[in-house]
């Protein structure tokens, strides 16, 4: 399977409340939900069909218990293409606390995750799909377990907030694969991380 991240990020890379800021996970944040009024129904079917084309899910610990609580429990987001998708297909978290995954089917990834996510892409099939799970993605970027990475980029600067990619890390070069606009402004940029960068001296 192929590994591809999805996430949103304002232009000044934000990532955190995009669908409305949560008081258990953003305590004090208030300028949550900035993306859902920018999202049309080209960009709402784009992001369906994302999630109906998964083979499998990889979540982070927080994501997995915030998606369980939402896609998994509340009727409505559950009658959904996007909420079908999630609990049907088989997930995966990657995380040192969980031990009772409730949400089905879920398996816990600990211990070596490198290798069990590397043994996971070596399964035949579509898509490996993390969503959100900023610190996941980070963690498999710099390990070079992601295959594509997706930003759907929403025309705002929110100004605060927990950003996708720290002031410092490592660096990584990103060969866009594709490029796409929406009508209220929203883009895609599909990237393939493409080694260490080169540098102008």
């Amino acid at each position: 399977m192929r590994l591809t991240t999805t996430i949103q990020v304002t232009v000044d890379g934000v990532m955190q409340a995009n669908g409305g800021a949560h008081p258990d996970l953003d305590p004090g944040f208030e300028r949550g939900g900035w993306a859902l009024p920018l999202f049309d129904d080209e960009s709402l079917a784009y992001v369906d069909d994302v999630y109906q084309r998964a083979d499998a899910f990889l979540f982070g610990r927080k994501t997995y218990d915030f998606f369980a609580t939402t896609w998994g429990a509340i009727e409505e987001m559950a009658d959904t293409p996007i909420g079908r998708s999630l609990n049907t297909r088989p997930k995966y978290v990657a995380s040192t606390t969980l031990t009772d995954p409730r949400w089905a089917p879920a398996t816990v990834l600990s211990g070596d995750v490198a290798a069990a996510v590397r043994e996971l892409k070596a399964t035949p099939g579509g898509e490996l799909q993390v969503h959100g799970s900023g610190a996941l993605t980070r963690w498999l970027l710099e390990n070079d377990l992601v295959d594509e990475l997706n930003l759907l980029v929403v025309p705002v600067i929110v100004g605060q907030g927990i950003r996708l990619f720290p002031g410092s890390g490592p660096d990584t070069a990103l060969e866009l694969v594709e490029s796409r606009a929406f009508p209220k402004g929203i883009t895609l940029q599909s990237y393939r991380p493409a080694g260490r960068p080169q540098y102008a001296h």
